[in-house]
């Protein structure tokens, strides 16, 4: 069971640029916010 199917990783390549793009633009919101008061 060493070879994982395509779709597999694939996803969670997805899972794991989708929540590193969600986690930048958070902080990048934050940012904004903070920078603003």
């Amino acid at each position: 069971m060493k070879y994982t199917p395509f779709w597999k990783r694939l996803g969670w390549m997805a899972l794991i640029w989708t929540g590193s793009v969600v986690a930048l633009g958070a902080v990048s919101m934050i940012l904004r916010f903070w920078l603003k008061t």
